[in-house]
């Protein structure tokens, strides 16, 4: 499988894996009915790309982009299983890089992003202001 996908909807956010290139992105708010039901396919592909991770492709970087508005508790559960997937794949030697990206004025996203980046080690995790000045 090289792409995961899902469209975002008012309760869910977009979910675009590019396993080729090495690329994940999840941008938009996320209360899903059905936290469960609406994360296991992504844990499944992400699980299945980073046990394919081979010698030859170790050293390539994974990028993660996250531009999250809002988020309910079963969905922080879900960020954070996908960081420790995260934080486990770079202790094995595979470069990580997440960038948790937020609005200049959303204090609670940036405490969020500030929380979750203090639990990796071994990723690399970068907080970033949304440049939002459009003149």
């Amino acid at each position: 499988m090289d792409i995961f996908s899902r469209p975002q909807t008012e309760r869910s956010p977009l979910i675009d894996f590019d396993f080729a290139n090495r690329r994940l992105r999840i941008e938009g708010e996320s209360y899903p009915e059905d936290a469960a039901s609406f994360f296991g396919p992504m844990f499944k592909s992400l699980e299945g790309f980073l046990a394919d991770v081979s010698d030859e492709t170790r050293s390539a970087p994974i990028s993660v982009d996250l531009r999250l508005s809002y988020f309910n508790s079963s969905s922080a559960k879900a960020l954070m299983n996908l960081f420790q997937m995260l934080e486990e794949t770079a202790r094995g030697g595979v470069p990580v890089e997440i960038c948790w990206n937020y609005e200049a004025d959303d204090e609670t996203m940036q405490e969020f992003g500030e929380d979750f980046g203090e639990d990796m080690e071994y990723a690399r995790f970068n907080l970033r202001v949304l440049d939002t000045d459009v003149s």
